[in-house]
């Protein structure tokens, strides 16, 4: 559990998931440039790999394990959140992982947790090494 969180008020679990997707597609553009990439059409194109629900949901099947009490408890407040617009590309169970997903690395740039943040975000190459790039 994050100490700073005991007693602190944190936004609404959907604020943090809209807080996360910035945070999360800056990591990724950060991830392109430093594999090499410098075209802005270029790394446009290869960043699409990523910033999909598809993509952020399997990154949240494969570090949930690893979540933290207060992590989980955000994640599944924002999964279960009943105001979530309806998906137009994907399966709304994907929609809802990569929501938590979204909230729990909003949440973690909120309390200015960097260090467990991008611990978190290591894990994005996990298994996409024949993933080109």
């Amino acid at each position: 559990m994050h100490e700073y969180i005991r007693g602190a008020e944190l936004p609404s679990a959907l604020s943090l998931a809209y807080l996360g997707d910035a945070v999360y597609s800056l990591h990724i553009r950060r991830m392109l440039i430093q594999k090499g990439y410098e075209k802005s059409a270029t790394l446009n194109e290869h960043s699409l790999g990523y910033v999909t629900a598809e993509q952020q949901a399997r990154v949240m099947r494969h570090i949930e394990p690893l979540l933290l009490e207060d992590e989980r408890e955000v994640f599944h407040r924002a999964m279960n959140s009943k105001h979530l617009n309806r998906p137009k590309h994907t399966s709304i169970a994907d929609y809802r992982y990569a929501t938590g997903f979204e909230a729990v690395l909003g949440m973690l740039y909120w309390i200015g947790d960097e260090e467990r943040m991008n611990e978190l975000l290591a894990h994005i190459d996990d298994g996409d090494e024949e993933k080109e790039v």
